[in-house]
């Protein structure tokens, strides 16, 4: 049995799109490379037909596994989020103790996480640490290199 995930709707989105895209798309074409393999002769020694034939099998097992990931996604409604603790869709503003230094992060869900837009996972080590914590309050996150402190500065949608 799979976890369940959660999304926001733009995640969802990319993720039925995704879906889509490998059943309309790649699906007839890896059919289509099969034939044409299928064409060229002798299939016990046709090395194309059998490139065609484990392609097609790792997309099927691709779009098996996205929909089990969608039969298990969940809409997050952001409207009933509350504002006081971090929680999965809080834009956190932190401050690292060390240096000083001020951050800007969104906690979406693992399959989201994109650091060059500020999109942290809920499941790695800064967002499990940030998790629960209300403007002011000190979160001690253990990383690889040792242990850092960032002070909770603003809570937002």
């Amino acid at each position: 049995m799979s976890a369940i995930s959660y999304y926001t709707a733009e995640g969802l989105k990319k993720l039925r799109e995704e879906l889509d895209y490998l059943k309309t798309v790649m699906r007839p074409k890896a059919s289509q490379d099969i034939a044409d393999a299928r064409d060229k002769g002798d299939l016990s020694e046709n090395a194309e037909y059998d490139a065609a034939k484990e392609a097609q099998g790792m997309l099927e097992m691709r779009i098996a596994k996205l929909e089990e990931i969608h039969a298990n996604a969940r809409l997050i409604d952001e409207s009933n989020l509350d504002l006081s603790k971090v929680l999965v869709l809080s834009k956190v503003k932190i401050k690292n103790q060390a240096n000083g230094m001020e951050m800007n992060y969104t906690l979406v869900a693992e399959s989201e996480a994109d650091l060059k837009t500020g999109k942290i996972s809920v499941t790695s080590p800064i967002g499990k640490g940030l998790l629960g914590k209300s403007v002011g309050e000190i979160a001690e996150i253990t990383v690889p290199n040792g242990t850092l402190k960032f002070e909770i500065i603003e809570i937002s949608r």
